[in-house]
C-alpha cells in the first residue's frame, strides 16, 4: 500500500486536487504499485519556509511504500512535473522523500 502525502503553502482547489489524484494514481505504477492500494493526503495553505523565506510557492512530498523503494528517480521526476504543472511550484522548490517499510498494517493485521 503506497501512501503519498503532499504538503504545500499554496491552495489546492477541487479541480487541481482531482487532476493531481488522477496523475499520482498513474505515476505510482513507476514504483511497481497500483492505484488500487494507493492512499493520498493533501495539506494546503500550510505555513512553510524554504531557504529562510516563505514568499515562494513550495511543496514537500512524502512517499511511503511497503517493501523496497523502486524507481525513485523516475518517480521524483514525475511527481515534480505533476506538482509543478498543477500548482505552479518551481521544481527547485519541491522536496520529495521516500521510505520503505517491512511492516505495514491493514484490516487488523500486517501484510
Amino acid at each position: 500500500m503506497p501512501y503519498i502525502r503532499t504538503t504545500t503553502n499554496v491552495s489546492i482547489d477541487e479541480i487541481k486536487l482531482a487532476n493531481i489524484k488522477s496523475k499520482m494514481g498513474e505515476a505510482i505504477r513507476l514504483m511497481g504499485k497500483t492505484e488500487d492500494w494507493l492512499m493520498l493526503s493533501f495539506e494546503d495553505n500550510i505555513k512553510m519556509f524554504f531557504k529562510g523565506n516563505n514568499q515562494n510557492p513550495m511543496a514537500f512530498i512524502e512517499v511511503k511504500v511497503l517493501g523496497s523503494v523502486n524507481n525513485s528517480n523516475e518517480m521524483t521526476g514525475e511527481l515534480t512535473n505533476i506538482i509543478s504543472n498543477e500548482l505552479g511550484i518551481a521544481p527547485n522548490n519541491i522536496y520529495i522523500s521516500y521510505q520503505g517499510y517491512s511492516d505495514w498494517g491493514y484490516n487488523g493485521s500486517n501484510f
